[in-house]
């Protein structure tokens, strides 16, 4: 039997992840979710966000489900997600960004970058350590050219103009693409994040360091509805965990309206993950029929709650799968 963990988080990631979740449960009813509580809200409880114990228990699972964690501006408190990604090694971060005449996987570097946690603080200093290595920058490469499809291409998203560090990245993943026979383009990333929206139909794979590919698939967002529409998969070579690309937004926190739609997609690619191969297609074309009937929430221009979509979306979901069966 399969185990997955399911993390609601903070914020909307309570209203957003047990429609998540019940999506998987009729994509893959013989798996057993167990819920793991981390994040802002149990630190501010008991000191402690996320522990060791925690970590072993998101080990054992074949996969987690991750709603979104605030992280307050305190140093007192590391970030969850960072620390997760690095304790498990979960060093690809895959965002897709799908819509009508382009189809994009952009890559993030997950381990590395300017997310390494490396920090030097004085009262009249800061600094942050980019590190970059070769084989964070060899393996994240690979990755990305392995999701390359017959006559597609990878573009590398950097600044090597200004950075010998992203030259460093780029010059690596150039070799590893030319000896996976993948064509490469290469772009500056500010250019790029421009590009992407007025010309979303000329990429394809995009790989590119921590930070600027945490930004980028925001940009990207903008393609397919906003932060409430993209799913993403952080995968290692033991570990996967599925969230949603937005974060805890506690300003609309508890309101019912919370767009599902990226948590849902996460589940789809959880459950893809673990065997459900039809997965992604059978929720996707749910979610466009629901669209197709004006259910939708406000941030798309509805007036839906996060609950009456994830009924809505459940419903239709339920007739088609036990349809077949």
């Amino acid at each position: 039997m399969r185990r997955v963990a399911v993390v609601e988080g903070d914020g909307i990631g309570c209203e957003v992840i047990p429609v998540a979740r019940e999506v998987l449960q009729v994509l893959l009813p013989d798996a057993e979710t167990f819920d793991l509580e981390v994040g802002c809200a149990r630190w501010e409880r008991s000191g402690h966000a996320i522990t060791d114990g925690d970590l072993d228990e998101m080990r054992r699972a074949d996969a987690i489900l991750f709603g979104a964690v605030t992280t307050p501006p305190s140093k007192e408190y590391a970030s969850v997600i960072v620390r997760i990604r690095k304790e498990l090694d979960l060093y690809a971060n895959l965002r897709p960004v799908r819509g009508r005449g382009f189809d994009i996987s952009i890559v993030r570097e997950n381990t590395e970058g300017l997310y390494s946690g490396i920090e030097e603080i004085s009262e009249d200093c800061a600094v942050t350590h980019r590190v970059i290595t070769r084989r964070g920058s060899e393996r994240i490469a690979r990755f990305a050219c392995g999701l390359v499809k017959r006559g597609g291409h990878l573009t590398i998203g950097h600044k090597a103009n200004v950075l010998r560090s992203c030259l460093f990245f780029r010059n690596i993943c150039i070799d590893v693409a030319r000896e996976a026979g993948v064509r490469v383009k290469e772009c500056f990333i500010d250019a790029l994040c421009l590009d992407i929206l007025m010309h979303p139909e000329r990429y394809d794979v995009i790989v590119t360091t921590n930070l600027f590919g945490d930004i980028l698939s925001d940009v990207a967002a903008y393609l397919v509805g906003g932060l409430g529409m993209l799913p993403s998969a952080n995968i290692g070579d033991r570990h996967a965990l599925f969230e949603p690309v937005h974060g805890s937004a506690p300003d609309i926190a508890g309101k019912g309206i919370a767009n599902p739609v990226a948590a849902v997609r996460s589940a789809a690619m959880l459950a893809a993950y673990l065997g459900r191969s039809t997965a992604v297609q059978e929720v996707e074309s749910a979610i466009q029929e629901i669209f197709s009937q004006g259910v939708m929430t406000p941030d798309l221009g509805g007036t839906a709650t996060t609950r009456e979509f994830g009924d809505a979306l459940l419903s239709l979901l339920r007739q088609r799968i036990e349809g077949r069966t």
